[in-house]
């Protein structure tokens, strides 16, 4: 009996050795992004699926969108690790004067973004997506995305040896026959998200696909643009994307592929009540700053202020203009020298302070909307002095901090971490974790913290919150802005930015 015992003993131990070593050659990873997800959605009563998971799961209680907080932005930076003035996507508008020289680019817009791939050598990102990466190492990614084309494409914008699939998007456009034939339309599967998960599903969640599949649902972001933070609409839009993840993680299970994948979720930026009605470029032409629309003296990109041959009496009268104004925030231009904080327009920070220092696409001015803590009629706190219903982009807390979860064989379970972590960490940590070699210009950390494995003596351990100030006096008062950081050993996190007026 006893060499019998010890015979399925060691039987048993080679089986589950056989299969821990079948799990390390064959780990997979899920991206999932939900857009505009601010943490307090993220109730058993809203998000049943999502809350459940979260509870199992390590979570990053002081996870950062980018600044600025607008979806291509951050699409671009977790899809290459780094941080704007690294990769080069300015904005979700952004100024290529090679391809419009009085007009911005709408980055949401694939064909747009075309444009801008023809006319910069298809360098639309001035740094290596993890789509290029995996290409390199043998591997591919697949997009699956219910958003804006634009949005899908800059997770895999070279199409590197995988697909970008969306409602309007499928590339290569060898794939689009297969996947209308396979799964159908989004109206025959009831609607985008649906039809989004059903391509992940069918062509994400297999062993014999991607290494990395990312899916990014376009809600709650769409329907809280229009209807506004808390309504009837907005929750149910909450309600069906999580519904969506939820039958995600069934497939997984049901396909006895748990233990093969690592899921990281995110969101590109929180949410806020708009309550402005001022805007900028009506604002310069008001003042005599810019002379119309369509002239290219002054031309805008979102908050860029692009000034022609970048006439600094001209950029400093604007600045001036701006600092006076209540409904205006921080206000960031070049630095005086290299690494300086301040930036050459007194009363401004500069771009080396928010990650915005692109050598060749940065603009002249970066200008923010103010915002507050008063809450709207559904109760949900943070209100920006744009002009809509509700959205993003901004400098608040609301807008920055974002939920992060992570779950599966490479991450503990059930477990909270206070550590700083960003948008840019999400690809160094799935490199680690596929053992691939992460590229030293990657502005992002892998987040050994959240890892089951120890992490090495040289990750730090403790934060520290610092404020970088700069102030002006100006014809109405003085100006002074407030830039909270999150310094991590030589890491450093955009908490927010505030503005005060005496």
């Amino acid at each position: 009996m006893k060499s019998r015992y010890y015979f399925l003993l060691i039987l048993v131990c080679a089986t589950l050795s056989s299969q821990a070593q079948q799990t390390a050659g064959e780990l997979r990873t899920l991206i999932v992004f939900f857009d505009g997800l601010r943490p307090d959605y993220i109730t058993e009563g809203n998000m049943p699926n999502l809350f459940a998971f979260k509870n199992k799961a390590a979570y990053g209680r002081q996870h950062h969108s980018v600044f600025p907080t607008v979806t291509r932005v951050n699409a671009s930076s977790y899809s290459t690790g780094s941080y704007p003035g690294t990769h080069g996507l300015m904005g979700n508008s952004v100024y290529f004067p090679q391809v419009n020289k009085a007009k911005a680019l709408n980055t949401g817009n694939a064909l747009e973004v075309d444009e801008i791939a023809k006319a910069t050598g298809d360098k639309v990102l001035t740094a290596a997506s993890l789509a290029e990466l995996l290409q390199q190492a043998g591997s591919s990614m697949m997009v699956f995305s219910s958003g804006t084309t634009g949005q899908a494409l800059m997770q895999n914008h070279k199409i590197s040896g995988g697909a970008v699939v969306n409602p309007d998007l499928i590339r290569p456009e060898s794939f689009k026959d297969r996947v209308l034939s396979e799964i159908g339309t989004v109206q025959s599967a009831g609607n985008k998200h649906i039809w989004v998960a059903n391509a992940l599903m069918k062509y994400g969640l297999r062993l014999d696909g991607p290494k990395v599949s990312a899916i990014w649902f376009g809600d709650p972001d769409g329907t809280a643009h229009r209807d506004g933070i808390g309504t009837a609409t907005a929750m149910a839009a909450i309600k069906t994307v999580d519904e969506q993840f939820g039958r995600i993680l069934a497939d997984i299970e049901a396909k006895g592929l748990a233990n093969n994948f690592n899921i990281l979720i995110s969101s590109d930026h929180g949410f806020v009540t708009d309550i402005g009605k001022e805007g900028l470029g009506e604002f310069l032409i008001s003042q005599g700053l810019k002379k119309d629309q369509a002239s290219d003296d002054v031309v805008l990109a979102g908050g860029a202020i692009y000034v022609k041959d970048s006439n600094r009496e001209l950029i400093s009268k604007i600045v001036l203009a701006l600092q006076q104004q209540e409904w205006v925030g921080g206000i960031f231009t070049p630095a005086r020298k290299a690494g300086d904080t301040k930036g050459w327009v007194p009363g401004t920070l500069s771009f080396d302070a928010i990650h915005w220092d692109h050598p060749e696409r940065s603009s002249d001015i970066l200008v923010d909307v103010n915002w507050n803590d008063a809450k709207n009629d559904k109760g949900y706190a943070g209100s920006s002095f744009a002009r809509g219903v509700a959205g993003h982009g901004g400098f608040s807390p609301y807008e920055v901090r974002i939920p992060l979860i992570a779950y599966g064989p490479g991450f503990k379970k059930g477990y909270e971490s206070d550590l700083p972590t960003s948008n840019v960490d999400l690809v160094p940590t799935i490199l680690h974790l596929h053992k691939i070699a992460i590229p030293e210009q990657m502005d992002g950390r892998v987040m050994h913290e959240l890892l089951t494995k120890k992490s090495p003596a040289s990750a730090p351990t403790s934060s520290k919150v610092r404020l970088v100030e700069t102030s002006t006096k100006t014809p109405r008062g003085k100006y002074t802005l407030i830039l909270e950081q999150s310094v991590l050993g030589r890491y450093i996190y955009l908490n927010s930015a505030k503005v005060v007026r005496d």
